[in-house]
């Protein structure tokens, strides 16, 4: 099978190169995609790496996290310690580019900044990991985005509140064709839909197959899914997009209403549940130590495309949620969506 890691004889630590296919192995033998619906194969093309400037193009938000960690969730009226204070970077399609570049990918992130302190930072933050930002604009006198965040100590679980200026809104109009299409695979998020669309549009009509990650219903989130080929969203999304009772009756509408090659939903520590045109693929998540879940969801769709693109034309459904399930699992170490990110060293050691 043109799976992920080569043979369990490889060092966990070593590296595996672009253009390996390797195999994903339990106790020596392959593990075969798609359990009882047997091996199923990404059913999109990839573009040749030669063709593009970069591998994975992302358009969509980013923002600045300040992050307290606390004992549990507080009470109405109650006071209580802040165990740990941070400000680090975050946003849906910032954060999986950074995950596609630790993971050993050529990526580039397409948004605006706020001309703050935590603008400046934010955008340096990505640069720092080596995104290339060159399409990104800085919008005087606004405000980056910005999210508040409890973390739990006991359980890494969270709460978001958050704010973002409007001067840092996309409109269809502001999509750079060639900056979308200049990547082999496309993510949007979904908090811009028209923009989103816009830029999924352009992409679909070059050839160049469409991720969104999608978290809630928005006005003109529909036609942002007829441009999708990979749907990946949150655990709620599914029924309360289609009022459809059940997550798999719920998946199976979706897929039924916007044709997508695959529609994923994220399940936290349960893994995820996806459904492609052969049937349900379930795959369970990775047992690590939590520290913090922020941005674990984000992660997970740079680790699916990073995944995709290790496994090229070979690569299997089942062994690309794998991949994209080790690497959220790994991020959840650290706090901050991007501070716990793995290499692809350590994402390859998780899956042996």
């Amino acid at each position: 099978m043109g799976a992920l890691y080569a043979n369990k004889k490889r060092k966990s630590n070593s590296c595996v190169r672009a253009g390996d296919v390797p195999r994903v192995v339990s106790g020596g033998e392959p593990v075969l995609g798609g359990g009882s619906i047997g091996v199923v194969r990404v059913p999109l093309d990839l573009p040749a790496a030669e063709t593009s400037r970069f591998d994975a193009v992302g358009f969509g938000l980013n923002t600045m996290d300040v992050l307290a960690v606390v004992d549990g969730h507080p009470e109405p009226g109650s006071k209580g310690p802040i165990r740990q204070l941070a400000a680090l970077p975050g946003g849906q399609a910032a954060t999986a580019m950074t995950a596609c570049s630790r993971l050993g990918w050529r990526a580039r992130y397409i948004g605006r900044f706020g001309d703050d302190p935590y603008g400046v930072s934010g955008l340096e933050s990505l640069r720092d990991a080596g995104v290339d930002t060159a399409e990104c604009k800085t919008i005087r006198g606004a405000t980056n985005a910005l999210s508040l965040i409890l973390v739990d100590r006991r359980s890494g679980q969270r709460t978001v509140l958050w704010s973002r200026h409007p001067a840092l809104k996309m409109s269809a109009g502001d999509v750079s064709a060639e900056a979308v299409c200049s990547g082999r695979v496309l993510l949007v998020d979904c908090h811009e839909t028209e923009a989103a669309t816009e830029a999924a549009r352009y992409a679909r009509g070059s050839g160049i197959p469409t991720v969104v990650d999608v978290e809630k219903v928005r006005p003109g989130i529909e036609a942002l899914l007829e441009q999708i080929d990979v749907i990946i969203t949150a655990q709620d999304f599914p029924t309360q997009l289609t009022g459809v009772d059940g997550l798999g009756a719920a998946l199976q509408e979706i897929r039924r209403a916007f044709r997508p090659a695959i529609v994923c939903t994220t399940l936290g520590e349960a893994g995820s549940l996806t459904l492609t045109a052969e049937g349900e693929i379930r795959t369970p998540g990775f047992l690590v130590d939590t520290v913090d879940t922020t941005g674990a969801g984000d992660v997970f769709r740079g680790g699916f495309i990073a995944g995709w693109l290790l496994g090229g034309a070979e690569a299997q459904v089942e062994d690309v949620l794998r991949y994209a399930n080790a690497t959220a699992a790994l991020k959840c170490r650290a706090l901050g969506g991007r501070s716990g990110i793995p290499t692809r060293e350590e994402v390859a050691a998780l899956m042996m």
